[in-house]
């Protein structure tokens, strides 16, 4: 009888710590804590939280997240957004739940879509993450 490898994703999650920086693009089943800062696309399963110090540079893509920090780009959100009174966002965010603390800043538009947000709208573009 074979055994079953898989561990359940409950309570995991992945950590990017401060002073850390990625280039590239993540892909997570499980929740993910960013304090670092990574220039590419995040694809997260589960929520992300964006500490103080931590920043993206690309596109977004979850179930849930929570940012104190900075992003440049396109957030998609299926459940619910908070934005922390430290967070700069410039991009446009698509959303369900939609909570935002006093000093928080969002520099870009907000489109309330529900939980359809797997398919990008035609006019929407990504952002380049190239360095110049």
């Amino acid at each position: 009888m074979a055994k079953n490898f898989e561990e359940p994703t409950t309570g995991l999650h992945n950590v990017l710590a401060t002073g850390t920086v990625l280039t590239g693009k993540i892909e997570t089943e499980s929740d993910f804590r960013l304090d670092g800062r990574i220039e590419g696309e995040v694809h997260c399963k589960g929520k992300i939280v964006i500490g103080q110090k931590g920043s993206v540079k690309g596109n977004i893509s979850t179930d849930n997240a929570e940012i104190f920090g900075n992003v440049n780009g396109i957030i998609r959100v299926r459940e619910c957004l908070i934005l922390k009174s430290t967070a700069v966002i410039t991009g446009d965010i698509f959303i369900q739940t939609l909570e935002i603390e006093p000093g928080a800043k969002l520099n870009g538009s907000c489109s309330m879509n529900g939980k359809d947000l797997d398919t990008k709208p035609a006019n929407v573009q990504n952002v380049n993450t190239d360095k110049k």
